[in-house]
């Protein structure tokens, strides 16, 4: 891509051992600080598995030492989620993976085929794309990336177009069965039925909560349909004992809010007056470009018919973007049309990840699009197409000229 602007690279030479070892370092690195973090704040940290007897009693089972029963006033449960597997299909082979299974870097498949058009599924492929690997990808939806704005996924299709070797939408994958030569994988559409034949295949079909085998009936807790701990406000169960926080309390499954619902359960275990009670928890998904958004969307703001305004600035207009070689980008702003008042931000590019917090902030502290096109943003960033779109709503934009109605 560098290309037009004169500068040229011959094609990259990868080494999986090295990026894997790599990948691993970064990992160990990260969970190693967390053991050194506790340590540091005299916190016993006991590794085994446990379960619920009662609902004040845990039976804790170390991976060394004997068996433990820890009575406690109050317990946080952050068991997280795992991927979501078809029981029918070869779960035992090595060929099928899970998000999880496909970070291990096992080999570079000539050809893979992702189940699933959502963010886990493209930012995986994508990787194994750009790793060399003639990757498909199939969605029983009409696009990709359902719940966020279809515009917003435009300047990602176009990319992945080019990237991907075929995407199959509107279709369902009804059977995979393991051959000698790969895994067979027989697709059904609108158009009728067929199979192809794949080096691996990659489930990405989402996650369910880890809420099983841990004795939380024995506990009093209560789980909703989806296998979810049911909490209120300040993470609590059913059982005024235990808290439950992250992936296993429910949606949206993020790390993110996961780590401030674990501050706000550790305030109430100390006896604070305090709720998990955000305005918006940003979303980012991983590709190229990226997709970043928080607060009312577009498609909810139509559904409800509530009276606002979407203003967007597209990078094409922006002086960064253009010396990027990345002008697909769009920030957009939903703007209650009475008050003002920020109610959704989005944006897709790159680096739309790093920008969304701004957006995040906005919304948080009732900031209204007077607020964002009155604070000064540096030039030539990527930041100031915030300012330039809060602008528009006023008929003022500098760089788009769409004049106030």
């Amino acid at each position: 891509e560098l290309a037009e602007a004169g500068v040229l690279f011959v094609p990259p030479a990868i080494d999986r051992q090295a990026l894997l070892a790599w990948k691993n370092s970064i990992v160990a690195k990260l969970t190693g600080g967390l053991g050194q973090l506790a340590k540091q704040r005299k916190i016993e940290r006991i590794q085994g598995s446990a379960s619920f007897m009662d609902g004040q009693t845990l039976r804790v089972v170390p991976e060394s030492g004997p068996e433990q029963w820890i009575e406690f006033e109050k317990i946080i449960l952050a068991t997280g989620s795992h991927p979501v597997m078809p029981a029918d299909w070869p779960v035992d082979s090595p060929r099928l993976m899970n998000s999880t299974t496909a970070l291990d870097l096992v080999e570079i498949p000539q050809s893979l085929l992702v189940v699933g058009g959502g963010y886990i599924g493209l930012e995986l492929g994508s990787v194994y794309a750009s790793l060399g690997s003639a990757v498909s990808v199939v969605e029983m939806t009409s696009g990709f990336l359902p719940g966020a704005d279809p515009d917003l996924v435009i300047p990602l299709k176009k990319r992945l177009d080019r990237l991907l070797t075929q995407t199959y939408l509107k279709t369902r994958v009804t059977a995979i069965t393991e051959t000698a030569s790969g895994l067979k994988v027989d697709f059904e559409n609108e158009t009728g039925s067929l199979s192809q034949t794949y080096d691996r295949v990659l489930v990405a079909m989402g996650r369910k909560p880890n809420s099983t085998g841990l004795g939380l009936k024995e506990a009093g807790i209560t789980l909703d349909a989806k296998g979810f701990v049911v909490v209120n406000e300040q993470g609590v169960t059913s059982n005024p004992h235990v808290l439950a926080i992250g992936d296993v309390a429910g949606e949206p499954m993020l790390a993110h809010k996961a780590s401030h619902q674990g501050l706000v359960a550790a305030e109430v275990c100390a006896g604070h007056n305090v709720a998990f009670e955000p305005k918006t928890i940003p979303a980012v998904v991983f590709t190229d470009p990226e997709i970043a958004w928080c607060g009312l969307t577009e498609v909810q703001a139509k559904a409800g018919k509530k009276p606002v305004k979407v203003l967007k600035f597209p990078w094409a207009a922006s002086g960064r973007s253009l010396t990027l070689g990345r002008s697909e980008g769009v920030t957009k702003l939903i703007v209650d049309e009475n008050t003002e008042q920020i109610l959704g931000v989005a944006l897709v590019g790159p680096g739309a990840g790093e920008l969304i917090s701004e957006g995040a902030l906005a919304i948080e502290m009732g900031a209204t699009a007077k607020d964002m096109a009155l604070t000064i943003h540096p030039h030539p960033t990527l930041s100031e197409t915030y300012m330039e779109a809060a602008e528009a709503f006023y008929g003022l934009g500098i760089h788009v000229y769409r004049p106030k109605k």
